[in-house]
Parts: C-alpha cells; structure tokens; sequence
C-alpha cells in the first residue's frame, strides 16, 4: 500500500473508532469507516487522485473526507483528528474493536477505573475489579478475556494475507538484486498456514557476495530495525510491515536441500530423516549424504531431496505429516486444484448491499483481470441490516439491471444469487418464489454466534434452493471464535442434500479451514472458494481459498467452481428434483 494511502486509511479508521467511542454520531462514524475501506482497496496512489481533483470518483469518499485529505496533503495533518484524540483515552481505543469489549464497555472503564492504557484495562480485569462494577459479572469478564486471547493471534501472528503481502514486496526487491541467483518464500508462509509468525526468505548467492546482498537488506529502504547480523543468516523487522522477517543464504549447490529444510513442517522433515536414516542417508540444509562416507548424493534441486529417498516430490501445501509421505512412496500424489483452475467466483458483493462498486465495474473488472467465465452478484438480504441487505423489491429490481448488463456484454456472464441470511429458527430470509429466480444461493449465517447453530445450517441444507453454505463456522481469525456447530453432521448432511460448502477466502474467515476442507473432501461433500469481494482488489484473495483447497488435499474435481457453468447449473439444479 501507498504511504499516503496507509495513514489515511489509518486516521480514518481511528476517526471512525473515536466517533463509536463518544457514541455520539453513529452515521458519521460509518462514513469514516466506509473512507478508510475505500482508501485501503485503492489500487493507486492517493495522491494522485487529489493532485488532479479526482477524489470524489472514489466510491466512499464523500464531501467532508474528501476536504480532509486536501487538507492532509497541505498540512500533513487533519485537524479535526488531532482534536479528537485530546477527548478520548487514545492508549485504549483499539480495544473498542476486541470481541467482548466495545466502545461503550470500554468507555465505561475509563470513566469508573480511570484506565488510560490496554495494561491497565487487562490488569484490572485479570484482578477482579472490573467484574466489580454494574453491567459487568463474571460472565462478561470471561467473554472480555476470551477476546483478548483471540485477538493476541493477530498481534503476535499475521494473517496470510498480510505476510503474502510483506514477502512478495521484499522478495521482488532482492530478486533484482544482480548478486541474487534464486530467491523463495520459505517456512509456514511457503506453507500458506493461515496465520504467520516471522518470514522466512531463502536466497542462494556466492559466498563472495553476500555481504552486499546483507547490506541492501539491512538497509533503510527494507529494515526499520536489524535484529541479528550473520554470514549466512540476517533478521530485521521489516520498514512496511512491522514484522520479522529472517533472509538466509545458501550456495547455489545447497538450494533444494535447504529450501526442502526450512520449508518443514517440522513433524514433515522429522518424518522423512527417519527414512532417509533407515536407508543410509542423512539430511541437513546443505543436502543428501551418505552416512557411511558422509558422500554428497543430492541438494542441488529440492525434488532432488525426495527423489533420492524413493519419492515424489509433494507440494508445501501438503508438507504436514498427515500421510502425504506415504502417498509419495506409493508415486499417487494428486493433481492439486490450482489458482488457474478457477473459472468464476460465487460469492460477491456490490453497491446493491454493503459493496464498493457498481454490478458494471465489478463485471468489467473481471472481464478485463480474471479468466473467468461467469460470477455471481449475492448482495445480503434483509435481515443484515448493517450491511444494507436487500428486501424482495430490491432484487427484483437487481435482477433486473443483470439482465440489461448481460444483454450490453452479449453473453449471460453475471449470475443472478444472493447471500440469504439463516434466520434464528433456521427458515430463510427470503421467500421461495425470489429464490426460485436465481442461479446460485449461498446461505450463511450473520447473527446468534453464542448459541449451536447446527440444527439452523442443516436446515438451510434442506432447502432445495440452497446451493452452497457459505463461510459455515462464522470466525473471524483474532476477532470472533467459531460460532458451535458439529462440522461432522453438517458434512454428512450436505453430502446427503447435494449442497456444497464454501471455502471463504477472506483473510480474517479462511472458513472452512484446511482440516474441515479435506474432512468434507473426504466424505464426498463438494466445495466451493469464493472470495466475498467487497471491492474489486478482493478478488485477489481467491489464492488463499486456493490454498487451503491445497492443504486439504483437493483436486479440481472436488471444487465445483473449476467447472463450467452448465456444470454449475446441473449440481444445483439436482435438489429441485
């Protein structure tokens, strides 16, 4: 992200917090939320727009942000946030977005304990001093904590998405380097775990140059800080990100070998040097070696490394000890679903609900970008009111300007669908005759995370209009816990209705998982990745779906958006039998 744009995006963000925690303005702190978004998902420099006066093309920028970011531009500042900040405790603002807390709760704290800072708000309720007070009982305080410890995966770990986005930058830069041969993301981000703890980036250079590789990497236009300094191993936290980020270097001759090592996992590695002992070899970062005369055997190449011990080489993803090296033994490792297998996107939203972009901008933004050959527009229903969910009216009329888009592009690429909420008794918010009307419905659930939602997703599987499940466990990664659902009869139903089930590519929900992916793979169920775009640089997230497909072992086959449309129509034309 442009500089400008982060702290932009960043000030508008606290604005909007600082707005939510006087509890004074509601409307006036989703307008600076909506700003922050809009700046975040700009695929330009900020600066540019407000150089030659295009601010306002921006979706969500309206008049008072747009005079705000002028103003940022002459000043380097904006008044009205520095005044706003002299309210409020700013050292326990963020903490108004941990699940549990809140604005007001938070608020309240402030006002009665007269805490100014997150340790002093966490030692007071660790002491017992808030479940003291009047609204707070011990329940509270155990939902409080709880979301403290939830929210302590993203301040001690990245999301994927984060991490993908800190390397890719770093390695593009050191793969310009002339001193660099070969350069690669290595560790659990090679992995795509859905969360990151450091970076690992492995490069292979000659001896004689890698202290100017060691230099540039440690230099300001990458390091806010150097932690560590070795001839072969570099740590500094990166200037963008904030974040860990650990280089270490190799020949050219040790390439395959260590990227293989410091890959993992660690059970993975553990598991193939057992093997490579019984066989009479022994494996470090710098090769393959026999252990009677210590001769080099392979390292060069990382497929080298397997097929020495009698395997096939298997894909990261995979790397988890979880039989894939009994697989490769067997030479049966499966085609994995790839990015370009992908032929469209189910899950989308536009500015008919709680989107950025107009239906037009989304379909030619796919035509242009995406190798697709159809989407879908599942703007919510009703019952999300926070999200602007359409009513029966507003879909008809929404499925309306599709089809006039369809006629204009000469083909029916945009999918008629919707994301209908599941209600509290499991019905769905919308009727069957607007259902029937469409091509795809995702059903998911907004509301009522404290309580088992199985019986209302199993219910929705009943519904001969519900085409897929989407986002099924409801988490949000450091923000909200899986809501309580048993993953195992909802599976078994949704093998047994024909419904498929979302794999959720937004990076706080990656939902389901890997583990509930290849348990649903595994007993038949079909999935789908869908992005739920927002905006149209969402549907870059499509290669964390991708990955956790990876992870859970599948192949094209299993995930139905690999497949043309009249494929698509088939599977969920089967329940209206």
């Amino acid at each position: 992200m442009y500089a400008a744009n982060k702290e932009l995006s960043e000030i508008f963000h606290a604005i909007a917090a600082i707005y939510r925690y006087k509890g004074d303005d509601r409307f006036r702190a989703l307008a600076y939320d909506k700003a922050s978004r809009a700046i975040a998902s700009l695929h330009e420099d900020i600066e540019s727009f407000a150089k030659h006066d295009r601010l306002s093309d921006i979706p969500g920028i309206g008049i008072h942000t747009e005079e705000k970011i002028k103003e940022y531009f002459r000043t380097g500042k904006i008044a009205k946030y520095e005044e706003l900040k002299k309210e409020v405790p700013v050292g326990i603002l963020d903490m108004t977005e941990i699940s549990g807390f809140g604005p007001q709760s938070v608020k309240k704290l402030h006002d009665e304990l007269k805490v100014e800072t997150k340790e002093e708000l966490v030692k007071a309720l660790q002491s017992g001093e808030v479940a003291k007070l009047k609204g707070f009982g011990k329940k509270k305080v155990e939902g409080m904590l709880r979301g403290l410890k939830l929210h302590k995966t993203i301040e001690e770990r990245m999301l994927l998405w984060d991490a993908l986005q800190g390397a890719g930058q770093v390695l593009e830069k050191l793969k310009k380097l002339p001193e660099v041969k070969r350069a690669e993301i290595a560790g659990s981000l090679r992995r795509m775990k859905e969360t990151i703890g450091d970076i690992d980036i492995l490069v292979s250079c000659e001896a004689k140059n890698r202290k100017k590789v060691i230099t540039y990497f440690t230099g300001p236009a990458l390091a806010k800080q150097v932690l560590a300094k070795g001839d072969t191993k570099v740590s500094i936290i990166h200037k963008e990100s904030g974040r860990q980020i650990d280089l270490r270097m190799v020949n050219e001759n040790e390439w395959g070998s260590a990227l293989q090592y410091f890959t993992g996992s660690k059970e993975h590695n553990v598991h193939i040097r057992t093997i490579a002992k019984d066989k009479g070899y022994k494996i470090s970062e710098y090769g393959i070696f026999t252990i009677k005369s210590n001769k080099w055997v392979a390292g060069k190449e990382e497929e080298d490394i397997y097929n020495a011990l009698g395997f096939k080489i298997m894909p990261a993803e995979m790397r988890k000890d979880k039989g894939e090296i009994e697989l490769a033994a067997k030479g049966k490792i499966p085609n994995l679903v790839t990015l370009k297998d992908i032929r469209g996107d189910l899950h989308t939203h536009s500015t008919w609900s709680d989107g950025a972009r107009s239906i037009d901008e989304i379909a030619r933004y796919i035509m242009k970008n995406l190798p697709y050959d159809y989407f879908a527009i599942s703007d919510h229903s009703k019952a999300t009111r926070i999200a602007n969910g359409m009513d029966e009216k507003q879909i008809l009329k929404q499925l309306k300007e599709i089809d006039k888009l369809n006629k204009q592009y000469g083909k029916y690429f945009i999918k008629k669908s919707i994301e209908v909420d599941i209600l509290a008794d499991g019905s769905l918010d919308m009727p069957d005759e607007i259902l029937a009307r469409l091509d795809w419905v995702t059903a998911s659930i907004h509301s009522g995370f404290k309580g088992d939602n199985t019986d209302r997703l199993i219910a929705a599987c009943h519904s001969k209009y519900v085409s897929s499940i989407g986002h099924p466990t409801g988490r949000l990664i450091g923000s909200r816990e899986p809501y309580k659902v048993d993953i195992e009869e909802l599976i078994k139903v949704a093998k047994n209705t024909g419904t498929a089930l979302e794999i959720n590519s937004q990076p706080q929900r990656m939902d389901l998982n890997d583990e509930m992916a290849r348990l649903a793979r595994e007993n038949g169920v079909k999935l789908v990745i869908d992005t739920d775009s927002h905006d149209l640089n969402h549907f870059n997230y499509m290669k964390l779906g991708v990955a956790i497909a990876r992870r859970a072992w599948c192949t094209p086959d299993d995930i139905l958006n690999t497949k043309s449309w009249s494929e698509m129509k088939k599977f969920a034309s089967k329940k209206l039998k």
